[in-house]
């Protein structure tokens, strides 16, 4: 028996794959948290004989492994990158933004899967169908190659426009509300990039007008 308090431990791998036939792909999002930028998602279809080394949760890879890794996982795998503004975030919400950038995702995918892995307990409407798995990135080789093309992707946007926009340390913070992107907003406002529907930027708006 494990010693009391000690963490769940998962290693990815291709268990959740395996119990279905045919092409399967795993979703993962990134950006539902922050302040500003759109919310991305990553469907992915990883080949068994090719899977690079060392695939996990995005969130417990450094920067520069994460690169490496996306590097190899787009040279090896099939994949597609979908993404929701901030318009459509603000005018449907975060959840139901998420849910139509994981659809543009599988849409996006090379070949139509049949059945899809979706990190979280809840299920998005697809062209195919699907399963939800809770800490999904931790535990499903395809969901976690999917957390880190999306989390490069997403990452790589935000320092693009940070170069338009250097106050709000996006290069750094990807558009979550640190300090430093908290007192830019105070003092230089609010930007088109940012997410009017989330409360801290609603209240600045709320306050100027």
């Amino acid at each position: 028996m494990p010693p009391p308090h000690s963490k769940n431990i998962f290693t990815p791998n291709l268990d959740f794959e395996n119990k279905h036939s045919g092409i399967v792909c795993g979703i993962d999002e990134v950006g539902r948290g922050p302040l500003a930028g759109p919310v991305m998602a990553a469907a992915v279809i990883l080949d068994p004989q090719n899977i690079p080394a060392g695939l996990n949760d995005s969130k417990k890879l450094s920067p520069a492994r994460r690169e490496a890794l996306y590097i190899e996982l787009t040279s090896c795998c099939q994949y597609g990158v979908g993404e929701a503004s901030v318009a459509e975030i603000d005018r449907h919400n975060i959840l139901q933004a998420t849910y139509i950038a994981m659809q543009r995702a599988v849409e996006k995918l090379p070949i139509r899967p049949d059945h899809a892995l979706v990190d979280g307990n809840r299920l998005p409407p697809l062209i195919c169908p699907a399963t939800t798995i809770i800490k999904g990135d931790q535990r499903s080789l395809s969901i976690a190659a999917a957390s880190i093309i999306a989390k490069v992707k997403r990452d790589f946007l935000m320092k693009e426009l940070a170069k338009n926009y250097p106050d709000y340390g996006w290069e750094k913070n990807a558009g979550y509300g640190t300090k430093q992107h908290m007192e830019a907003l105070k003092l230089v406002g609010v930007t088109p990039h940012h997410r009017n529907s989330f409360a801290p930027i609603r209240n600045l708006i709320t306050q100027d007008s």
